[in-house]
């Protein structure tokens, strides 16, 4: 089973949260909290895989847990968990490792493909959050030339499975737009990563927008 965290000030997001991860058969709440110190703890008594974290919440918030959970848990994955909108804080939790971003308003399928594709390293991202964080970022000439020098590392295969994870699609979706298997493309996705020297899809995502 995948052990999860929830962690989110408002009992019937919760509630209904892990009542979406647990009809999925091979995921387990295994605690919640309802602020991030109260997260942090629960955490660190259970070991969770994947911690799914609200942003806003008392206390310490979504982003200081997330800090204190990849300081003090490294083998464990976090996903935010965010409103749509103008949010700051996403780029703030990419810069601190989040493992993947969900909106609220996402279907309960979104929500267990997140928290699956965490646990494996996969990270999974919101085609709307992808969006969000891009729009977000005006890159400068010298971002531009630094982020058109590291793509040309990469082979035109590659540029093209990195132009994918740009626009937000999971390995499975990129496996059927060019016609290859899952399995295949997460090798992609990894030499893709490792090129690029990114931590996450997010960042491949922004270094692609940033080289045009």
């Amino acid at each position: 089973m995948l052990r999860v965290l929830v962690a989110d000030d408002e009992p019937l997001i919760t509630a209904g949260i892990r009542t979406v991860l647990e009809s999925a058969g091979d995921i387990e709440v295994v605690a919640t909290a309802a602020d991030g110190s109260a997260a942090v703890l629960a955490a660190l008594e259970h070991r969770p895989d994947v911690a799914l974290l609200d942003i806003s919440m008392p206390v310490l918030d979504g982003l200081g847990a997330l800090d204190e959970l990849r300081r003090r848990l490294p083998a464990t994955r976090t996903v935010v968990l965010t409103s749509y909108g103008t949010e700051p804080n996403v780029l703030r939790a990419l810069q601190h490792g989040a493992a993947g971003f969900v909106l609220k308003h996402c279907a309960p399928d979104e929500l267990v493909r997140a928290v699956r594709a965490a646990h494996t390293g996969d990270a999974y991202l919101s085609p709307e959050v992808t969006r969000l964080v891009l729009g977000m970022v005006a890159p400068a000439a010298g971002r531009r030339r630094e982020a058109a020098e590291r793509l040309s590392a990469l082979s035109p295969r590659e540029k093209e499975i990195a132009a994918l994870v740009a626009e937000g699609l999971s390995n499975a979706d990129i496996g059927r737009r060019v016609h290859m298997s899952e399995t295949t493309i997460k090798t992609y996705v990894s030499r893709v990563l490792a090129k690029l020297g990114c931590a996450n899809r997010v960042e491949v995502a922004l270094l692609v927008r940033d080289g045009g």
